[in-house]
């Protein structure tokens, strides 16, 4: 379908060789083209981040050598993988979420103990742990994550997954990248994997399913969600074939950066900081190994031979040579030409560390034995980073928890959006334990911190369940002293 436009562009006057009459104005009809489905549409959309996407995975994967395979060797050396899943376990360590009540909720303590056990069954049933540090290895590789966060109808739960942002598009509000007003999800099941996921879709007669429809019959079929706060549209390959309202009230992703960009809604990958070096270290490595491999299988030269047969280096071998001829072992090692070599490498590893912000000692090479402060200003590029990383993923985590509580709201009919979720995480180096509890002691007895926030400090993830149970074994121990008196007298 199609609809004629009637555009008017008044013509000012204009300077250089050709002009057009002043105040004239210019009627331009023009037939805009509405033919082209929304799959249609986003399937010629972020062409250079899709490609950027494909490009950082094969490189993490190994593929890191550019051009087609030549006979020499090439040797891989995959430190962009080491240091992308090193940096994961940093960021994610210590992960809790915590849920505080509002002040002036009546009962919002009983409140936050229950939507603390129920929050904790979902993340259970969701193996939320091992998520988390999957998506944070996939952020970190391709730039962007996301967590997608659904009423599942059959099981009465709530779902969290993670789908691939390689088949995400957004639409934000103007210039302002933080209104999100539509979100398209693209990604491919086989013919039996859509009758599992969307049984509805194949009709039924007499209880049975019916033959699949002709636009069904494909052995595999491209589907697209379309969420908008208002409604919700799913294609399958070029068809609507489901259109309503939405659900939930809200657009159910939370899509993030890795590092972000200024004015930018897409982040950075941490290959890209480090994707030349790494290149040249194999470049490097690769050559190194060919001079040491030549230099352990020696070159014969024969000067002034015209003609050579049967020379065959080996111990023993004994060589008939013309007058004047003389025959020796080509050297490459000669002169010292293979420090330089090493030189070269060892200065690629520093850049690699410095452009990764992973010291060596992040690899536990520790030869000088730091402690204390010295080790801290040894990884202080690295606890940048990753306090960098986790202001991003924290507000991530709290948005999530946000939807998950206004399922919960909805479905369970309890007040859970009144809640506030806040995100901990555990120390990048390993705390000095004693004095952190010494430290929170002081800082309690000055009323400067809760007991809540000193627990939740020290790692607690129920603050509130450890202080009544500790309450209870108070009461439990004043009781005993009580009743022993007695039973004595």
């Amino acid at each position: 379908m199609s609809w004629p436009v009637a555009l008017a562009f008044p013509v000012a006057p204009s300077s250089g060789p050709w002009k057009r009459p002043a105040g004239r104005t210019w009627e331009v009809n023009l037939m805009v083209a509405r033919a082209e489905t929304l799959p249609q549409q986003i399937a010629r959309m972020d062409l250079d981040r899709l490609r950027a996407y494909r490009e950082n995975l094969d490189f993490y994967s190994g593929v890191q050598w550019e051009g087609a395979t030549r006979r020499q060797r090439r040797l891989t050396f995959n430190y962009a993988k080491a240091i992308v899943d090193k940096t994961a376990a940093y960021v994610m360590q210590g992960l809790q979420v915590h849920l505080l009540p509002p002040p002036s909720y009546p009962q919002g303590e009983e409140l936050a103990k229950e939507a603390i056990r129920t929050l904790r069954e979902v993340h259970e049933a969701n193996r939320l742990e091992l998520l988390d540090l999957d998506n944070e290895i996939d952020c970190s590789v391709l730039g962007d994550a996301c967590y997608k966060v659904t009423w599942d109808p059959v099981e009465k739960t709530i779902r969290v997954t993670a789908p691939d942002v390689q088949g995400l598009y957004v639409w934000w509000v103007g210039d302002d990248v933080s209104r999100i007003w539509r979100v398209a999800l693209r990604y491919t099941l086989t013919a039996d994997e859509l009758e599992e996921a969307y049984p509805y879709l194949v009709p039924q007669v007499g209880g049975r399913p019916k033959a699949r429809l002709s636009a069904l019959r494909g052995p595999s079929h491209t589907l697209v969600e379309v969420w908008t706060p208002r409604s919700f549209q799913l294609w399958v390959d070029n068809d609507v074939v489901e259109e309503r309202s939405n659900p939930y009230g809200f657009i159910p992703f939370v899509i993030y950066p890795n590092l972000r960009e200024p004015k930018q809604f897409w982040g950075t990958s941490d290959i890209v900081a480090i994707k030349e070096v790494a290149q040249e270290l194999n470049r490097a490595m690769s050559q190194l190994s060919t001079i040491l491999e030549l230099s352990g299988n020696p070159i014969a030269v024969l000067e002034n031979v015209t003609e050579a047969q049967d020379i065959v280096v080996q111990p023993g071998a004994v060589w008939e040579l013309p007058e004047r001829a003389r025959a020796y072992l080509l050297d490459l090692l000669q002169g010292g030409g293979v420090s330089l070599h090493v030189d070269y490498v060892n200065l690629l590893f520093r850049i690699l560390h410095d452009l990764s912000e992973t010291p060596r000692t992040a690899f536990g090479d520790n030869a000088r034995a730091l402690s204390g402060v010295a080790l801290q200003m040894e990884l202080d590029p690295l606890i940048k980073k990753v306090q960098r990383k986790r202001l991003i993923r924290a507000v991530a985590i709290k948005e999530r928890t946000r939807l998950i509580l206004r399922l919960l709201e909805k479905f369970h009919h309890r007040p859970y959006s009144q809640l506030h979720p806040e995100v901990t995480w555990d120390p990048v180096l390993p705390p000095d334990r004693s004095r952190l509890v010494e430290d929170e002691v002081r800082m309690v007895a000055a009323g400067i911190h809760s007991r809540r926030t000193a627990a939740m400090t020290l790692g607690s993830a129920d603050p509130t369940g450890e202080f009544q149970r500790w309450l209870e074994e108070e009461r439990a121990a004043r009781r005993e002293t009580q009743i022993a008196p007695s039973l004595s007298s």
